[in-house]
Formats: C-alpha cells, structure tokens, sequence
C-alpha cells in the first residue's frame, strides 16, 4: 500500500513540476570534499532532460500555454514550474525568512527549527513567531521517508549541501527525492565551501529574488528591497568616519561560562551582511587566527588577549535579550582572572551577535540592532531605524 501511494505521489508530482534543467550549471565538474567525486558532486551529466525542457525566461512571462515558467537557479541550473508551488522547506533559516519577508506562510520544515530564530517578527504587524507546525528535517541525518511525508512544491536546499553535509546522502538520493517529490533549487550562501566555489554564491536579495521568482511575487520583492535599500543608506548617512569605526571580534563560545571559543573571521556571505553595511572592520584581520568555519579549532582567553578586540559579539545557541545576556555572559567574564583583562569586557562592550542565518526581515533587525550596539551615540536605544508596518504591508500585497 505505501509503494502505491508513494507511486501515485511520484506520478502526480512529475506532472505537476519538473526539472527545466541540469541539476548543475555547466563547468561544476571539481571534486568536492568528503568523498568521491562521483558520489558527492551534483553535475550537468545527472540531469534526465525531457520533451518539455524550456529555456530560461522573465518569471513573470509564460514558457508554454498552460502556463509553466522557468526560474535558473544555481548550482542547479533551469527549474520549471507548471503552476505557482503552495508548500515548501528551506535549507535554513536564510531561505525561511526570505519566503516570509514576501509573504508566504513559514515553510512547511527546516533542516533545524532552532536555527530559525523569530523574535524580530514580535512587532511585525500580523506576523506570528510560532514555529509550532515546522518540522525539524534533522533527526540523526535526513530521511527520504521525512521528505516524503512533508510532500514539499518546492526544497530550496542546494543539493550539493545534501551530498556534502549530509550522512549518507548520494547524487542518486538527491536526483530520486528530485523526481519523486519536487525539486532541490537552493544555494548555501550563509557560509564558505569548497564545493561551492565552481558556482556563484547568492547574495541576500539575489537569493530573496529567485524566492519571488519562483513565487512569482516580484512586485513583493521590489518593495523589500526597495525598503532595504533606503533604510541602510538612512543609517550608513548618520556613521562616524570609518577611520572611527570599531574593529569587532566574532566569536562562539563552548558554554555559558566559556574557556574556549569558536572564532569567526569577518566574511563576505549573507551571514556577515549587516556588519558590511555598517562599515566596521575584523578585529582577527592580520593575526594567526582562523575562522570556525575553516579548521574548526578554538582559541582561548590568552590567544584573545593578544588580539584584544575593542567590541566583542558572541553567536550564541539561542537568542538572549540585552539583560539576559549581560547577566549570563558579561558577568561571568567581569569575574573572570583572565577574561576580565579584556577591554571590551571592561567597557562593557560585548553583546548578542545573534545567529548566522538572515533573510530580509531578520537583517533588518539585526543591522538596527547592532548600530545600536556599536554607536549607542548615534542611535538611541528606542529608536525604530526601519519600518515595521511598510514590512507588514508589503507582506500583505500593499507594495
């Protein structure tokens, strides 16, 4: 009986959406790391092409009569839609929030539903923080059978994240998933690979754009960025010179009374956005220290020292507010026989870093929220430096 349903779902599925495309764009053809290269790298050669391949068009224009559309998406290359998808899952947090900030319910999953941090929809007229009905895609890996059950339009997963990250998971997994269900269009652009360097890593609102196209809610997404646009130049207008901005230190600690910690270096994906912005620089530029995300190695106290970074921000596992954080961390440091030496903590200048994964709504909130934190001179703590009802409205369709 289940092979039968599952069959049914897979034949329905096939006509209601389908590859318009390679699952990866021509010249991804270098070796990834952590296996074999035919094993683990998504390339041109595993696509199944069909009679009803299409080329790649305006999202807003029709490819065919009955009204299918094509969308290109990196590494996988053309994806053609019969109809608008209904429901969907993101790879993270990233992918969520860019479908929200257009719109669009949250999706259906996410690989880690803690990752999704919500507390900057709380004064988002109309906009809900639950996370009640998402499910976690991970659990001891990532199931095909969890996949199949949550019956997604649409993953925006990259599959060279699932081939790559993923325990157990082959090209051929990917490419079955792909034809049973819907298609793996997503691109990792919160953070650096080396098998994502033969194909273009997306920036915020490139990825946030591929999102509306699919969606065909460009009209949205023209408002986003238009809102983006105005909001970061109104607060880059009221900065200090650059030469009086703060070079700040990155850094995720082991506990909530850390003796080790894991550094970030100041990157340029979508995780490190709002910083940019905000023109500040990397307090670990110059030194010996390498990010998490390269070797994976920690640093202590004594090796911070040497750096002694003028603010420092912790990613910590959850979200803390202002006063949580302080009592939690600040006081633990200021206690501290080596990490009371620092001069950010005896300035009192370490906060909430937030997590990595950001889509429109979510960056606005973190770039006000970390001018406030670097130039509490400039903007005052109840201070609004970006819209919540223009987010809601253009939510709503009042773009």
């Amino acid at each position: 009986m289940a092979d039968e349903v599952n069959e049914r779902r897979s034949t329905t599925r096939r006509n209601y959406m389908k590859y318009g495309g390679a699952l990866v764009g021509s010249g991804l053809l270098a070796g990834c790391t952590g296996g074999d290269d035919s094993q683990n790298t998504v390339t041109e050669s595993d696509s199944t092409p069909t009679a009803t391949e299409t080329t790649t068009a305006t999202p807003t224009e029709t490819t065919t009569e009955d009204s299918s559309y094509s969308v290109t998406i990196e590494p996988v290359g053309d994806v053609t839609f019969e109809s608008v998808p209904q429901t969907w899952v993101a790879e993270n947090a990233s992918w969520g929030d860019m479908g929200v900030s257009l719109g669009l319910e949250k999706p259906s999953a996410i690989v880690l539903t803690g990752e999704y941090r919500t507390w900057a929809y709380e004064d988002i007229p109309g906009l809900s923080t639950g996370k009640e009905d998402m499910i976690s895609l991970w659990q001891d890996g990532i199931s095909k059978e969890t996949l199949l059950e949550i019956d997604a339009d649409v993953h925006f997963i990259d599959p060279n994240y699932m081939t790559n990250l993923i325990p157990n998971w082959k090209r051929a997994d990917v490419t079955e998933m792909a034809e049973r269900l819907s298609p793996f269009c997503g691109n990792t652009s919160f953070s650096t690979y080396s098998w994502h360097e033969d194909y273009p890593y997306y920036s915020l609102y490139e990825a946030t754009e591929k999102v509306a196209q699919v969606f065909q809610r460009m009209d949205r997404f023209e408002a986003l960025q238009a809102l983006h646009d105005e909001t970061v130049s109104s607060i880059q207008e009221r900065l200090p010179p650059e030469s009086e901005r703060p070079a700040i230190g990155l850094l995720s600690p082991a506990s909530t009374q850390p003796e080790k910690y894991y550094p970030y270096r100041l990157g340029e994906t979508t995780a490190y956005k709002h910083w940019h912005d905000l023109g500040v620089s990397d307090a670990f530029e110059g030194s010996d220290i390498q990010s998490f995300t390269s070797d994976r190695g920690t640093i202590d106290y004594e090796t911070l020292l040497d750096v002694d970074p003028e603010i420092i921000l912790f990613y910590t596992d959850e979200h803390w507010t202002r006063s949580e954080f302080r009592e939690t961390y600040l006081t633990f440091l200021q206690d501290h026989d080596v990490a009371s030496q620092l001069r950010a903590v005896q300035n009192g200048e370490v906060y909430p870093a937030g997590g990595m994964y950001q889509g429109p709504i979510i960056n606005l909130a973190k770039t006000e929220r970390a001018a406030k934190q670097l130039f509490p001179d400039v903007f005052g703590q109840d201070e609004q430096l970006y819209s919540r009802q223009r987010i809601a409205d253009i939510r709503d369709g009042d773009v």
